[in-house]
């Protein structure tokens, strides 16, 4: 009769380390798969600030992307609950009990008795009609939805990251820009002064010119302070601390790669790899799967369960003579009747993932259609960067020509500006456009879903 009690409690201990193991094993491997990557060190004042780095420091410092990892992370942690119902579950109790028995009034003496008690259960589902199966599937589904949504979020500040910072760029190269231009007008004064000395000119142009000096100095000063909110902003978006001395990293321009694919190929990729889509998708499954744990709730399951009781059962009195007993078996559970109560769960579920599926399809046209205007604004700006060039070269040679001419005396003072002006403005268009096509190029990239760090880095 011991032999089989303790038989029992050996299974069920065996039983309950291995299930303890696979939870063990399970949390290690969620927690390090979900564990987001250490952050680079502080930005050192006076290093140039490169766009990769500046992107590592913004994904560390933005507090949306460490609830994404938290969303993550909590997800995760209902995947591992969905796998737990796989197991069985164990409880042991162990009380010291004290039972005095007095008969007032009659000439029995009184007793006590004292005794220690002990309960082991084990408990275990054996077989559902797949509504774990069914809440696993859809736990795995809503982790996959919150791995899409940190996708998104980091994509989101990636956009943010790489548009503050070629806001700086080309704030800095307008500055730059500008300073030359200041530097051209300021040759034009003196070029005027010289002429009026060897009696080719009038005090008359050389007022002009140094009105045109004037003018340019203003621009140079407006310019500096659009760059300087620009690194502002730039330095708000990496979460770094206001007084940091910014320094942009000195590139030149890379060459113009294209768009890469046609549009068919982006909508292709944008289907497969866009996190919103894949977001909604998994959304969808797992309110599919509810429906299926609904369904499911409302069939019979099968249980297993096994109890082991020393000196009595919990909340019962005690016997003088010590016991032990020992419980098995297996139970049919069929629910027969709850007032309906299943089946309208069953028919939010199915309105649950109906509305799901409505609001994929919306994800998956807003989406496309996104990045077919994306597309198109990328392609228009490519064709601009080339003809900005174009504009750029010709006005560039004409004010050399006419800047010659003006020091032989064979121009005039307002060919001279005029020449200027028509190079400031060719400048000015050149920086915008390229400004336009590296906006258009990385917002193609976030709409299809493959903005990322090595996008960036090989922009």
């Amino acid at each position: 009769m011991n032999a089989r009690p303790r038989a029992m409690a050996a299974i069920a201990m065996a039983a309950i380390a291995i299930a303890a193991s696979l939870l063990l094993a399970s949390a290690a491997a969620q927690a390090g798969e979900f564990e987001a990557a250490p952050c680079p060190s502080a930005y050192e004042a006076g290093v140039p600030l490169t766009l990769p780095a500046a992107v590592d420091l913004a994904l560390c410092h933005n507090a949306q992307v460490h609830g994404a990892w938290a969303g993550i992370r909590l997800q995760a942690a209902g995947v591992g609950e969905a796998r737990a119902v796989f197991l069985p579950t164990l409880n042991a109790g162990v009380s010291r009990v004290h039972d005095r028995t007095a008969y007032p009034g009659a000439s029995t003496p009184s007793g006590s008795l004292n005794s220690n008690t002990g309960s082991l259960n084990l408990s275990w589902r054996l077989f559902d009609f797949g509504g774990r199966a069914a809440g696993q599937r859809s736990a795995q589904a809503l982790l996959d939805a919150a791995l899409a949504n940190r996708d998104a979020v980091l994509q989101k500040t990636l956009a943010a990251t790489v548009s503050a910072y070629f806001d700086a760029q080309t704030a800095r190269a307008n500055v730059r820009m500008r300073e030359e231009y200041r530097a051209l007008a300021n040759e034009t004064v003196l070029a005027t002064q010289r002429r009026a000395q060897r009696g080719l000119g009038s005090h008359s142009d050389t007022l002009q010119a140094t009105s045109a000096l004037a003018k340019a100095a203003l621009g140079a000063s407006r310019a500096d302070g659009e760059f300087q909110k620009a690194r502002a902003v730039l330095v708000y978006t990496l979460g770094l601390p206001a007084e940091a001395g910014v320094v942009l990293d000195d590139e030149a321009d890379a060459p113009v790669a294209g768009l890469g694919e046609d549009l068919h190929t982006w909508l292709a990729l944008a289907q497969a790899r866009h996190p919103a889509i894949v977001a909604a998708q998994a959304q969808l499954a797992a309110a599919r799967e509810r429906v299926a744990m609904s369904e499911s709730e409302g069939r019979p399951s099968i249980d297993l369960t096994a109890n082991i009781y020393q000196n009595g059962r919990p909340n019962q009195g005690l016997s003088a003579a010590s016991t032990r007993e020992t419980l098995v078996g297996i139970s049919l559970n069929i629910p027969l009747f709850d007032g309906f109560a299943r089946h309208y769960k069953v028919r939010g579920a199915l309105a649950q993932a109906g509305q799901r599926e409505a609001e994929a399809q919306d994800v998956k046209q807003q989406t496309l259609m996104e990045l077919v205007k994306t597309h198109a604004e990328a392609s228009t700006a490519l064709a601009n960067l080339a003809a900005s060039q174009a504009w750029l070269d010709a006005a560039r040679d004409a004010q050399a020509s006419v800047q010659r001419k003006f020091g032989l005396g064979a121009a005039d003072i307002l060919e001279m500006l005029n020449t200027q002006s028509a190079l400031l403005e060719a400048q000015q268009e050149r920086i915008r456009c390229q400004a336009e096509w590296r906006s258009a190029r990385l917002r193609l990239l976030a709409s299809a879903g493959v903005l990322g760090r090595e996008a960036i880095a090989g922009r």
